[in-house]
Parts: structure tokens; C-alpha cells; sequence
């Protein structure tokens, strides 16, 4: 008992922590405008790879354009758009899940095998194929990604609900005449979210990972935009000369990744939820 209190409050002090970080990083997204101290696109080759300055803080690219201003714009759309992910993928798969575990029967069966169908690939590989498909850009990337996301959250949540459905309080509010939508949104919605908001947390490091992927590799957002991975994809060229043009936007992918990965864990010990 001793050991599970310590790691509670070990958890609760990670879960501050991180929360912390994300909200002083989704501040920097909304408020990037006021922030930045340069525009992000401006093009000034007098200026370019020019060391941090008073001026440029974190120095010049390649065009001369502020190396901070476009880290903060960058934020817009990496924090942004991984979150308009997570948020169209978890609505489909909620959706999905509830019906498909609720109903059951073959409305359950060609939902579930339709999921499967998706799951057999390696999202990276599925994703690349719809890019492919469907061509270059910000848009398709999303779309992709959102395509291949929601199948995981309607699983979990088809899970949960079939083990839902077996309990005595379901089967009470059944008999006492209680409306379907009733017991969706009392008994059901509301036991289904702890594991969403720990598989939440860490699907939006995924996100984030997968979307500057895809602008590493000339696929998603295209130039001038600001965004890490297509700053990384930018700087390699100058990775023996410059390297902070691509450790920069570097670190932040890897400070918004580790920091959501540390609150879905903190969130998995704190309700208790076991991953696989």
C-alpha cells in the first residue's frame, strides 16, 4: 500500500509537470503572432546563417529568415494541426467504438473487420501509400494520418464497452427502461474516458511524430511554412556548418513527444490502467 501511495503521488507530480510544459507550449501556439520577434517568411539573404544575436536570438537560416520566429510559428502548425488529428480520429473512433460494442451482432462484425483490415498495415507504410495516392500536402497528410489513427481508439473503446455491457448497473438501468442514449451517456461515455485520455496523450506524440515525417520528407507541409520537420528537412543540408538549423526544431519535437509520453504514462498509473 505504502509503494502504490508513493507512486501516486510520484505520478500526480509528473502529471503537474507535464501539464505544465504542454500549456506553456499550446501558449506559444496560440500566441506565436505576438510572440515571434520577425515575420517567418521574410526572405533577407544579407542576413542569412548569421549566429544568434540580440536581433535573431537563436540566429538566421539559410534565406535569413529568424530561426526563432519560425520555431514559435512552427508550434501552429506541429501542436495545431497533431491536435486537429487527435481530436477528428478520437470523434470517428468513439463513434465507431460505441456503436460497434454496443450493438454488436454484424453491425459489430463489418466495423470491427473493416478496423482489422486498416490495422494490418504499418500505419507509417498505410500513411505513405494514401500520401501517394492522393499527392503531396498538408491536407492529405492529415487526412491520412486521421484515416489510420481512429481504428485504434475504436478498438479500446469497443473493448471497454463489451466489458461495460456485462455489468449488473447496465443491466439495472436496462430493466428500470432507461433509453439507450441514456445509458451511452451516463454509464458508458463516462467509464470509457480514463483509458482515452492515457491512449489520448500518447497518440498526440505519435501525431506530432508522424506529421513531421511527413514534412522531413517533402510529403506534408510545404515551403515557407514554418513547421519542425520541414525546418529539420531544410537544415540537413547544413548539418556540418549549421547543425542548430536542425537541432533547434529537433528539440522541440522531442521535448512535445517525451512530454506527452510522460503524462500518458503518469495518467495510466493514476487510474490504473495497464498498457499494451
Amino acid at each position: 500500500m505504502i509503494a502504490r501511495a508513493r507512486a501516486i503521488v510520484k505520478s500526480q507530480k509528473v502529471i503537474v509537470f507535464s501539464s505544465l510544459i504542454l500549456l506553456v507550449l499550446f501558449f506559444i501556439m496560440i500566441f506565436a503572432p505576438w510572440l515571434a520577434p520577425h515575420d517567418p517568411t521574410t526572405v533577407n539573404m544579407v542576413h542569412k546563417l548569421q549566429p544568434p544575436s540580440l536581433d535573431y536570438p537563436l540566429g538566421t537560416d539559410h534565406l535569413g529568415r529568424c530561426t526563432l520566429s519560425r520555431i514559435l510559428y512552427g508550434a501552429r502548425v506541429s501542436l495545431g494541426f497533431a491536435t486537429l488529428i487527435f481530436l477528428s480520429a478520437l470523434g470517428i473512433g468513439l463513434t465507431i467504438g460505441l456503436i460497434a460494442g454496443f450493438k454488436g451482432g454484424w453491425i459489430d462484425q463489418v466495423l470491427m473487420r473493416f478496423a482489422d483490415g486498416v490495422m494490418a498495415f504499418p500505419s507509417l507504410l498505410l500513411v505513405l501509400g494514401l500520401v501517394g495516392i492522393w499527392g503531396a500536402g498538408l491536407r492529405q497528410v492529415v487526412l491520412a494520418l486521421i484515416f489510420v489513427q481512429w481504428v485504434y481508439y475504436a478498438r479500446i473503446i469497443r473493448g471497454v464497452v463489451l466489458s461495460l455491457k456485462e455489468q449488473n448497473y447496465i443491466t439495472a438501468a436496462k430493466i428500470t427502461g432507461s433509453s439507450q442514449w441514456k445509458i451511452m451517456t451516463k454509464h458508458i461515455i463516462p467509464n470509457v474516458l480514463p483509458p482515452l485520455a492515457v491512449m489520448g496523450t500518447l497518440e498526440m506524440g505519435w501525431a506530432i511524430m508522424h506529421l513531421s515525417s511527413m514534412s522531413f520528407l517533402g510529403l506534408g507541409v510545404q515551403p515557407p511554412t514554418p513547421e519542425w520537420g520541414a525546418m529539420i528537412h531544410e537544415g540537413k543540408s547544413y548539418i556540418r556548418t549549421h547543425p542548430s538549423l536542425m537541432i533547434y526544431p529537433g528539440l522541440m519535437i522531442m521535448l512535445v513527444v517525451v512530454t506527452f509520453n510522460l503524462l500518458g504514462e503518469s495518467l495510466s498509473e493514476r487510474f490504473g490502467i495497464k498498457r499494451r
